[in-house]
C-alpha cells in the first residue's frame, strides 16, 4: 500500500482509505458492529491507515465503532470526521432529507468535542465541514474557530467535503481559494468526473488534496448490477431512474478494455487505479460493506497502474459520453 501526501501539507495517507459510513447502518445494506469491527481490522492488516467517518452517521454511532475499533492503533492511523449538521435522537437510522447546519464558532468548537469524546482521541487528522454551501466557505467566525482548533492541537488540518450530491463545484472553488484548506472531498470517478476535473486543477494550483468518494460509481463499477438489478428499501439507489442503471452498464461495456484478464485488475480496481492516476489526488474512499469487497478494494493497491494509451482511450470515449445515447424518458 503506497502512502500519498495532501497537496503541500504535512498529511500523508494510504493511498485507498476506508469510507466507514455504512458500518453499523441501514443506509447502504446492513452491516452490523461486529462485521463493522472485523472490516476495520481487516483494513488494518491490509495496510489501510486513512479512516473517514463523521458525526451525522449514526448520530454518533459511527464514529464510536471507529473510536473503539482503532484506538489502539490511533498513532499509525489518520481519522478524518466531519461536522456542520444539528444531531439529534435518532441515533442508528440514517434521515434521507438533510437536518439543520450550524457553522457558528461555538457549535464547531461544541461538534469537535463530541467527535473527540465517541472517537476516543485527542486530535483528529482532518476535520471537514460536511455537505457546506456557500454561507459555510463565506463563515469566518467558523474558519477562525477551526485555526483556533488547529492552535490547540485538536486537529491537525481541516477540510470541505462536497455534496450530498455530485456537484457543488463554487463550493469547492471558493474554499480552495480563499481558505487554507487542505482538502476537498468530492465524488469523482470513471463515469462522473466533472466538476472533479475543474477542482482538480485548482487545488494544484493552492496545494490541497483530493479525497475520492464514491469511486465505483454507487456500485456500477463493481461490475455485479444488470438490467434486472431492483434496489431495496434500505438502498438509497432505490431514487436513482433506471436510465442511470440503464445507460451505466452501456458505459461500463466501452471501458472493459481495462480490466481483460491480460491486465490483472477487476473492473472495480481499476476504476480505483483511475482516480489514483491524477496527480492531485490524495486518497480514494471507497465505501466498504463485506470481507470482499474490503480484499478487492485494497487489492487496487498491487495491480498495474493504468497505462498512458489506456488514460487516453478513457479520456476520449468521457468526451464522447462512452457513445452511449441517452435513454428515452
Amino acid at each position: 500500500m503506497k502512502a500519498r501526501r495532501f497537496g503541500d501539507t504535512d498529511l500523508e495517507t494510504s493511498e485507498i482509505g476506508f469510507g466507514t459510513w455504512a458500518l453499523g447502518s441501514t443506509w447502504w445494506g446492513d452491516v452490523s458492529e461486529s462485521d463493522g469491527e472485523r472490516l476495520l481490522n481487516g483494513a488494518l492488516e491490509l495496510g489501510i491507515t486513512f479512516f473517514e467517518t463523521g458525526d451525522a452517521y449514526g448520530q454518533g454511532a459511527n464514529e464510536e465503532l471507529v473510536g473503539r475499533v482503532l484506538a489502539p492503533h490511533r498513532d499509525e492511523i489518520q481519522l478524518s470526521t466531519k461536522f456542520g449538521y444539528v444531531l439529534d435522537s435518532d441515533r442508528q437510522q440514517h434521515s434521507e432529507g438533510e437536518r439543520p447546519q450550524r457553522w457558528d464558532g461555538p457549535f464547531v468548537r461544541e461538534a469537535l468535542e463530541g467527535s473527540l469524546r465517541r472517537l476516543g482521541t485527542d486530535r483528529v487528522d482532518l476535520y471537514q465541514l460536511h455537505n457546506p454551501r456557500m454561507d459555510a466557505v463565506e463563515s469566518d467566525d467558523c474558519f477562525e474557530t477551526l485555526e483556533e482548533l488547529r492552535s490547540e492541537g485538536k486537529i491537525r488540518h481541516y477540510g470541505v467535503a462536497l455534496g450530498p450530491a455530485i456537484g457543488w463545484r463554487d463550493e469547492g472553488l471558493g474554499a480552495i481559494a480563499t481558505r487554507d484548506i487542505a482538502s476537498v472531498q468530492t465524488v469523482y470517478n470513471l463515469l462522473e468526473q466533472d466538476p472533479g476535473r475543474d477542482l482538480m486543477a485548482a487545488a494544484a494550483e493552492y496545494g490541497v488534496g483530493l479525497i475520492a468518494r464514491v469511486p465505483t460509481s454507487s456500485g456500477l463499477l463493481d461490475d455485479n448490477l444488470t438490467p434486472d438489478t431492483s434496489f431495496g428499501p434500505g438502498d438509497h439507489r432505490r431514487h436513482r431512474p433506471r436510465e442511470w442503471l440503464i445507460e451505466g452498464l452501456e458505459k461500463i461495456d466501452r471501458i472493459r478494455f481495462l480490466c481483460e484478464p491480460d491486465t490483472g485488475r477487476t473492473m472495480a480496481q481499476a476504476a480505483l487505479r483511475f482516480i489514483l492516476a491524477q496527480p492531485q489526488m490524495a486518497v480514494v474512499i471507497p465505501t466498504i460493506t463485506n470481507e470482499a469487497e474490503l480484499r478487492e478494494y485494497a487489492g487496487a493497491a498491487d495491480v498495474p497502474e493504468l497505462t498512458r494509451e489506456e488514460l487516453a482511450r478513457v479520456d476520449e470515449l468521457y468526451a464522447r459520453n462512452f457513445d452511449v445515447q441517452p435513454v428515452s424518458a
